[in-house]
């Protein structure tokens, strides 16, 4: 099982689709690393797992430890690590941040939300070797609604132009989040790296979900999400059978019990 690396992904670029998927804990990328191409340690890990209305309440620190639980179990993926909002306020902050992240948690690179209004601080990072993934499209840790982007002609504009930058930048590949179709399609045709989607277009380079959403343990609903499973369900049978063992003593069973 050879590692995947960014050179590998850049290569990919239209060719064999990419597939990506985010996870925060051990035990998920330990499973999802036989399937994936790049895991993303996501700051959606704030809704996700602690239940924080959006993203910008997660804290560099916390996502540290998410980064080295990933990366401890990942073993063929690349692994990208999401920087938290406000982390990247300036290239030095950035810069001296990326570098903890890196050294801390042996992820292979960083992600950064926005497009031309960043872009100093993203070829700082590149030119100082730390590998970077673009966000365009819905920046969740600069929006203050989840809606559709791109529907508008200046705004459709904007977002193009904003992935021609961060691809001329030196980033290894674009997230493409939550645009209309023919944008998505535009972009990808338009930039020399490859594009992830979510909520974008088939037609980019490869895609990505929470996972958490792909197995119905979130109640996450948008449209571009497909429910492949619902694990809910099976954790909440499983729940309830333990609640009925317990209540009528049957649990712990003698192969249980520990005896002399």
């Amino acid at each position: 099982m050879q590692k995947v690396t960014i050179n590998k992904i850049i290569k990919r670029k239209g060719k064999q689709p990419i597939v990506c998927l985010t996870a925060y804990s051990s035990s998920i990328s330990k499973i999802i690393d036989k399937y994936c191409d790049i895991i993303l340690v996501g700051d959606s890990v704030g809704m996700v797992l602690y239940g924080m209305k959006t993203t910008k309440e997660m804290t560099i620190e916390n996502m540290i430890l998410h980064g080295r639980a990933v990366k401890s179990s990942s073993k063929k993926s690349l692994v990208v690590f999401d920087m938290p909002y406000k982390s990247y306020l300036n290239k030095y902050v950035a810069y001296k941040n990326a570098k903890k992240v890196l050294k801390m948690t042996k992820c292979d690179a960083i992600k950064l939300e926005g497009g031309k209004k960043i872009i100093h601080i993203v070829k700082y990072l590149i030119k100082k070797g730390i590998p970077v993934m673009g966000h365009v499209g819905l920046l969740p840790q600069s929006s203050n609604s989840f809606r559709l982007k791109g529907t508008k002609k200046i705004e459709e504009k904007e977002i193009f132009n904003d992935a021609i930058a961060l691809s001329n930048s030196g980033v290894f590949s674009i997230v493409i989040e939550c645009v209309v179709e023919s944008l998505a399609k535009k972009i990808t045709k338009a930039v020399s790296v490859p594009t992830i989607g979510i909520g974008a277009s088939k037609y980019c380079d490869g895609q990505i979900l929470v996972s958490d959403d792909l197995i119905g343990l979130s109640n996450f609903r948008p449209k571009f999400v497909k429910q492949y499973s619902n694990i809910s369900k099976v954790i909440e049978k499983s729940v309830k059978r333990y609640r009925r063992d317990v209540r009528k003593k049957r649990f712990p069973f003698a192969k249980n019990l520990y005896k002399f």
